[in-house]
């Protein structure tokens, strides 16, 4: 029986999605090859390549707009460096939103010097800070526009007259958003778009070749650009499941067609945890996120009954990162509606027994 996958990452993907790519590491466009054996330099995995670099610039609205679209290993992580490499001169500015901005931040020191201009750790993140006062001496400013494990979201996106950074590993193709508000954003591949190995990045390219340092090859965007995502190997298999999921998704309504979605299991969620007594939740309302909905139990009680509830009704991935303890219910694209309701019934049942 399959589970229903609340976990964080690698996550859900779409079922139609999952059965042609399966379909295609056996046997890929009936060439008697799988995916996984042909050349990338093969016109096969070349078309692949443009269809899924087309695809994400369509869906976030930026072909024709001066924008290029990278398929990258690495994950996010190596995002962290590479951006700060190629785009950090003298001075920039990051908004501190939890773990991963910490990573980020500390990355970016390597090159120069670095201001949070706001930060929610007073509260151990459980709020997205304003940063009203953005210095206009900024190289770039950086945001991580969702946060996995305290569960909050920016639901504006900062002005600013600075180029705009974004980590959007988490929320990137979940929501109707002005894509041409960034400069630069990336996201590893395993949360919305497939399974782990790559990432996406779509910059603008004017913004590169500023920087007066030697980078290295592999980590700078222009070497990559020219090459056109192929300077090395690419990871093939996680570049065709994205493509197939990004086809999926345009194939569903595109942005908005999901956005709606998304907002309807969060709402589900979310209603629950306000309305249960047995439950607390952790990100300030305003803040929460549309992704991952992340609460505890109230105080003075007992998780195991829950625990074992949750286990048998066949759900995955439900426990809350240590950094907050008690749960988190990530609700990416592809989790059906069906999943969120289960959630809600399980909760429901917890609370009759207390």
């Amino acid at each position: 029986m399959k589970k229903h996958n609340f976990s964080a990452g690698p996550s859900i993907l779409p079922a139609s999605v999952m059965k042609k790519a399966s379909e295609a590491v056996i046997d890929f466009n009936g060439l008697g090859l799988s995916l996984i054996e042909i050349s990338h330099r093969s016109k096969e995995f070349i078309a692949v390549m443009e269809r899924a670099q087309d695809l994400a610039l369509e869906l976030t609205g930026l072909k024709g707009k001066g924008y290029k679209a990278l398929f990258l290993q690495g994950g996010a992580s190596s995002q962290f460096l590479m951006a700060a490499y190629n785009l950090l001169e003298n001075k920039a500015g990051y908004i501190n939103t939890g773990a991963w901005s910490n990573k980020a931040i500390k990355e970016a020191k390597l090159f120069g010097e670095v201001v949070e201009v706001a930060s929610s750790k007073d509260q151990n993140f459980n709020y997205i800070p304003k940063g009203d006062e953005i210095p206009a001496d900024l190289d770039y400013l950086h945001i991580t526009t969702n946060n996995t494990i305290f569960g909050t979201q920016f639901q504006e996106i900062p002005e600013t007259n600075v180029p705009l950074i974004a980590d959007m590993s988490s929320d990137i193709f979940s929501r109707v958003i002005d894509y041409s508000k960034f400069d630069l954003f990336y996201a590893g591949a395993q949360k919305n778009m497939g399974p782990s190995g790559t990432t996406l990045i779509i910059v603008k390219e004017e913004i590169l070749g500023k920087v007066n340092r030697t980078i290295p090859s592999m980590m700078d965007y222009q070497v990559h650009l020219k090459s056109d995502s192929m300077f090395n190997t690419p990871p093939v298999f996680p570049i065709y499941t994205s493509m197939l999921t990004l086809e999926w998704l345009q194939e569903n309504g595109g942005l908005a067609g999901i956005e709606k979605h998304n907002k309807e299991k969060a709402a589900l969620i979310y209603n629950e945890i306000d309305r249960n007594s047995a439950f607390v939740g952790f990100a300030a309302k305003e803040d929460r996120s549309f992704m991952n909905a992340t609460f505890n139990l109230a105080e003075g009680i007992d998780g195991t009954a829950f625990d074992n509830l949750w286990n048998e009704a066949g759900i995955s991935g439900l426990k809350g990162h240590r950094s907050v303890g008690g749960y988190r219910a990530s609700i990416y694209n592809a989790l059906p509606i069906e999943s969120a309701q289960l959630l809600v019934e399980v909760m429901q049942k917890f609370e009759k027994t207390l």
